[in-house]
Parts: C-alpha cells; sequence; structure tokens
C-alpha cells in the first residue's frame, strides 16, 4: 500500500488532477473520441468475488487491477495473463488506477462501504464507471454519487444486471402496457440469510490484507475473518444484508416495472423482524416490509416468509406475473410469447449488462441501469433495513428524499466517514 494514501480528499483531487490533466478539460466526452469501443480501456478496483467476475466481462479492456488483499489482485492479474497472455498492472491504492491517463473507466467491486468514495473520486478524476450493486451504503451516499456522475458528465452503470435479460424486460413491458390490469401488489422474495455458526475472536489481518485500507471510511474494528470479503454484506458499518444483497435486484425490476425509477415509496413498515439470537452477524435474517407508493400500488419484501418466493411477482386485477432469473410464469400462459403492439410501451433493451456500459460509454447515452436509478433502488432497500432496525413505520418524501417525522430514522440516512476517507 501507498504510505501517503492518509490525504484529504482536496488533496487528493489536487493531485490526480495536475497528474491526469482532466479537470481544467470538458468532462462531456463526444462518441467520435472513443470510436469503436473495443479502444476503450479499464481498470478494476476490487477483484475478489463479484469483482472476479466483472474482470472475466472486460478482459480485452483490463489494463489494470486494484485491490486491498495483494492475494486478490494477484490472482486477478493470472486471470487476465492466463486467458489474454498479458500482463496489467497491480496496485493496491485505487487512487494509482485513477491517475493513469490512459484508462477510460473502471469497474468497482469493492464492498458496499467503498462504493461511493471510489465512484466519486472516479468521476472526478474524468472515468466513466461501472458499479456494483447496491450503489451505496447510506443515502446520502448515492445522491452524493448521483450528483458527482452529473456534474462531471460521466456515463455510471449500477451492476443490477438483471435489466439486461429478455425475461424480465418483456415482464415489465408487460406490466406497463396493462397486460395485467391494474397493478396493486408486488412480492419482493429474498434469500435466506444463512446462520454463519458462532463467531470467532477476533484476531491478527492476514499479512496479504492491508486491513485499514479495507475498513477504509468505517470505523476502526478489531479484525474477524467473519466480517471481511464475501461476509462484509452481513454486517452494518459494511453493506445491508440480503436487503442490499438480493433486494437490490429484485426491488430494481419492481421499480422497472411499476415506472418508479425516478421516485419512491411514501412510507415503509417493517414486521416479522428477526435477528441472530446470538448476534453472529448484525442484519435481520428474516422480515416483511410494506412499501405504499401512495397510487393504490403496494410492494411487500419478504426474507423467510413463506408467501413470497425469492423473485419479483406483479399482482393485477386482471392476472400476474412472477419472474425470476431463467424464470417467466404468468397467470396467462400465452403472456410469454405475447408480441407487443407498435403502440405499447417500449423499455431500454440490452442484453448485455457490461456491453451496454461500453456502448454508453461511446454514445454518452444513459445506460439501462443508471446511477439515478441505481440509487433510488437501493434507497428503498435502506429505507427497509432503517424500519427493521427501529422497529417502526416510516415516512418518507421521495422528492426531498427526507425521512418526516422521525429524527432518529432521519440521522440514519447518512452515516460520518472516518478520516481521511470522507466525502466533502
Amino acid at each position: 500500500m501507498s504510505s501517503n494514501r492518509n490525504v484529504s480528499r482536496r488533496q487528493f483531487l489536487k493531485t490526480t488532477t495536475a497528474a491526469a490533466g482532466l479537470m481544467a478539460a470538458p468532462m462531456f466526452i463526444p462518441a467520435s473520441a472513443f470510436g469503436a469501443n473495443e479502444r476503450i480501456l479499464t481498470g478494476h478496483i476490487g477483484v475478489g468475488g463479484m469483482g472476479r467476475g466483472n474482470l472475466g466481462k472486460f478482459l480485452d479492456k483490463a489494463v489494470a487491477v486494484c485491490d486491498v488483499d495483494s492475494k486478490h489482485a494477484q490472482a486477478a492479474a493470472k486471470t487476465v495473463l492466463d486467458k489474454k497472455n498479458r500482463e496489467v498492472e497491480i496496485y493496491g491504492d485505487y487512487r494509482k488506477v485513477l491517475d493513469r491517463k490512459d484508462i477510460d473507466a473502471v469497474v468497482v467491486s469493492t464492498p458496499d462501504h467503498w462504493h461511493a468514495l471510489t465512484t466519486i473520486h472516479a468521476c472526478e478524476a474524468g472515468k466513466d464507471v461501472y458499479c456494483e450493486k447496491p450503489l451505496s451504503l447510506t443515502i446520502n451516499e448515492g445522491r452524493k454519487m448521483v450528483e458527482a456522475a452529473r456534474s462531471n458528465k460521466r456515463i455510471v452503470q449500477t451492476g443490477s444486471m438483471q435489466r439486461s435479460a429478455a425475461n424480465f424486460r418483456h415482464a415489465c413491458e408487460l406490466v406497463r402496457n396493462g397486460y395485467i390490469g391494474k397493478v396493486h401488489t408486488v412480492h419482493v422474495g429474498l434469500a435466506n440469510t444463512n446462520d454463519p455458526g458462532k463467531l470467532p475472536a477476533d484476531s491478527d489481518a492476514p499479512s496479504n490484507l492491508d486491513y485499514d485500507f479495507w475498513l477504509g471510511p468505517a470505523k476502526v474494528r478489531p479484525y474477524n475473518e467473519k466480517r471481511v470479503h464475501y461476509n462484509f454484506r452481513f454486517w452494518w458499518d459494511y453493506s445491508g444484508g440480503q436487503m442490499t444483497n438480493w433486494g437490490a435486484h429484485h426491488i430494481d425490476i419492481a421499480h422497472w416495472g411499476l415506472g418508479k425509477d425516478d421516485s419512491g415509496p411514501l412510507s415503509v413498515e417493517a414486521t416479522e423482524v428477526k435477528f441472530h439470537p446470538e448476534m453472529a452477524h448484525e442484519v435481520p435474517e428474516a422480515c416483511r416490509i410494506t412499501y405504499d407508493y401512495g397510487d393504490g400500488v403496494k410492494m411487500i419484501v419478504g426474507q423467510g416468509q413463506k408467501d413470497i418466493q425469492m423473485g419479483t411477482r406483479f399482482i393485477g386485477d386482471k392476472g400476474e406475473i412472477y419472474v425470476n432469473r431463467g424464470v417467466f410464469k404468468a397467470s396467462d400462459e400465452g403472456l410469454q410469447s405475447l408480441k407487443l403492439k407498435d403502440s405499447d410501451i417500449r423499455l431500454i433493451e440490452s442484453n448485455n449488462h457490461h456491453q451496454n456500459f461500453l456502448d454508453c460509454m461511446a454514445s454518452r447515452e444513459l445506460p439501462i441501469c443508471d446511477v439515478e436509478v441505481g440509487h433510488r433502488t437501493a434507497t428503498a432497500c435502506h429505507l427497509g433495513n432503517i424500519s427493521c432496525r427501529l422497529g417502526r413505520k416510516i415516512a418518507w418524501d421521495p422528492v426531498s428524499e427526507k425521512i418526516s417525522g422521525d429524527a432518529e430514522a432521519a440521522e440514519m440516512t447518512h452515516r460520518a466517514h472516518r478520516a481521511p476517507y470522507v466525502l466533502g
């Protein structure tokens, strides 16, 4: 790791700007500047788990990999070498990636608590961004990510890749065009949270992991193998459990079908919430959360609920549609093969989420799961978690993006960042 990482954001941006010469020039890059998108070069920040999966989609374009776990970084570099017979640069500090003038875009696959800083800094350094879902750790972070993308004219794709699958798109188009009548209820099913067993004792971090940098903006806490890498998602400091893990996929589809990509619920109420009896992880193991959108539509998110299965189920007054990965079921069997009329609403068509990002880098059109879309979906997830944690109903204004009448709940829409890893 770089010994000079403890610099302020202002200092960081100043040095990055000087190195890259980017901020003095317009951030909008016309499509003609790229030509064919095979000329785009990518850097990859976070290359364990989903990071390795995302790297596999950009192997022809990847020129740098970065991870605070040196084993992850080395394994990712080896993947490129083995599959493409070429070497890539390895970094432990993402800012080194952003300093490179030749890199056009970064793919952010870090734990959730790092999404905001890396994405915002990348936008300010003139890079387009593919950021894994959920977009943010808090509602405030998500809005700042949108602002950074817009003010710097960056393309930011959220990794809610179900939008780029034909069965999800078809389901949402049928719903939008009234083929199941007026929708009054949507069921969203989350995966179960597996019992991790007894939480082991804290220990020293392994030598291959820069644990302080892994913590980054999160508060200092002793290392525990059950809180890092994949397990990060079950601790509030780093993620939001299956709500932000699978909810970021299935709520995203619910919003797409309902036309709520730029809006949100008016109230959120969690019931039947259960936590691990010994707190081997912090997030809920079961819940039933009702979202009221104020237009006669309610979305019920369920984890561990017998009547709500994994995926998204739209229920209308003339029928229903259930969709999940590789699954499409409708009360009217003919809906699966139905051809839309010329006059019907059509949604953005993408059959490859990563290619859609590259195409939009060239065209400068908003991608299928733009940063604003990812922020609104993540907001619904965060509101659900806030209600679960407090055990009461939350009133939300999707226009001002504020919780009303509950100061404690409102405080949970943002979180202090540990210096020097702070948002401006």
